[in-house]
């Protein structure tokens, strides 16, 4: 009888066992927090890990509203929410894309690319439903000249401070996932700059009260990349399939234009007609004064262009190569079907002659020698 092996235990603390159980690690600790909400004397220390600080009552026509403005307490809230994201990370991946790997059978390299794939669709689908539920219900979209309107601002309602603060937990949790998923050194670059770049884009939006402008912006962007890791999967699937990514090539132009537009509509002509952009620490406004200054808007549009640019470039680099391969693919294919059609001509059996042949003389089907048609002469 064949007994299962048991698994290999690691030392305790070692770096092998950080990495196999750094999921149920954090696990612990998220527990032992909300343990803490149990208890007076430790609940109001848990509370600044779970809930946004920094709430204000606002006055307004129908009574008072709860809003809140950033602080250094955020970075508590990013923490405990950077460990909610490490273990919604090692759930996708044990109980999803594990078993779908186990059936493809994929190389190390397709193996990698599948699991990055896998869990940005994850975080892409539930970044766009949550933020369109919020630029929808906060009027962002019926009503774009609330995305200027009162600038700078500082006040937010809880479900925008939540969803940035979600993001940035998200985006940092991602730095120690290239270590505990064992990147290969190739593809840590890559994963480095894209990385930084969400992180700069979301804090600036965050610093800058540009919540808005970030929100529409970031629905944006997050479609495109749905599409296109949607895109990979499928295709890792199935190397023939590659219409999603004439879809995703499509979604990715307009997401293009739409952002280079609000960017000039917001920052070149919406921002100048505001007039209450002073430095003011009390209320956490300590950057939006800097856009009273044209050279640093023309700056940061200047900015933005350059980036868009670069990106479009990459993207119709990308189309073209793809577009190139395509062709090639095409062309050797026919190439070949028209070397086997050649070759079968070429070996064609050759047809003989009616009846068989005895002493070198062709005979007919009934034994008689076929006559010679004689020559009239001219």
């Amino acid at each position: 009888m064949a007994f299962r092996r048991r698994a290999k235990s690691h030392p305790l603390f070692s770096q092998e066992f950080l990495i196999h159980n750094h999921a149920d690690i954090g696990f612990c600790l998220v527990l032992s927090v909300l343990i803490a909400l149990m208890f007076e004397v430790t609940a109001k220390t848990a509370f600044l890990f779970i809930l946004p600080q920094y709430n204000v009552s606002v006055p307004t026509a129908d009574g008072e509203l709860v809003q809140y403005h950033y602080g250094l307490k955020d970075l508590v809230t990013i923490l405990f929410y950077i460990f909610i994201a490490i273990i919604l990370h090692a759930v996708v991946q044990e109980y999803a894309l594990d078993k779908i790997n186990r059936r493809l059978h994929l190389s190390k390299v397709k193996h990698s690319k599948f699991n990055e794939s896998g869990q940005l669709v994850a975080f892409h689908l539930t970044s766009v439903i949550w933020c369109l539920y919020v630029v929808v219900t906060e009027g962002y979209i019926s009503n774009p000249r609330t995305l200027w309107e009162n600038y700078p601002h500082v006040y937010l309602p809880f479900q925008v401070k939540f969803f940035y603060l979600c993001q940035l937990a998200y985006w940092l949790h991602a730095l120690p996932e290239l270590y505990f998923q064992k990147v290969r050194k190739e593809e840590i670059p890559r994963q480095l700059r894209c990385i930084t770049l969400y992180l700069v884009h979301i804090a600036s939006a965050y610093l800058l009260n540009l919540t808005r402008l970030g929100l529409i912006l970031l629905l944006l962007q997050y479609l495109a990349e749905f599409f296109f890791h949607m895109a990979r999967l499928v295709y890792f699937t199935d190397e023939n399939n590659e219409k999603l990514f004439n879809v995703w090539a499509v979604v990715f132009v307009v997401t293009r234009l739409f952002t280079l537009t609000l960017y000039i509509l917001v920052i070149g002509f919406g921002l100048p007609r505001v007039e209450n952009q002073a430095l003011d620490p009390e209320r956490g406004n300590l950057f939006s004064f800097l856009f009273n200054n044209i050279l640093f808007r023309m700056s940061v549009l200047l900015l933005v262009c350059l980036f868009q640019a670069s990106v479009m470039w990459r993207f119709i680099h990308f189309q073209l190569r793809r577009w190139r391969e395509y062709w090639n693919e095409q062309s050797s294919r026919k190439r070949v079907t028209a070397a086997t059609t050649g070759t079968k001509q070429q070996t064609k059996p050759l047809k003989r002659d009616s009846g068989y042949h005895e002493n070198g003389v062709v005979k007919a089907e009934n034994g008689t020698s076929p006559r010679t048609k004689k020559l009239k002469s001219p």
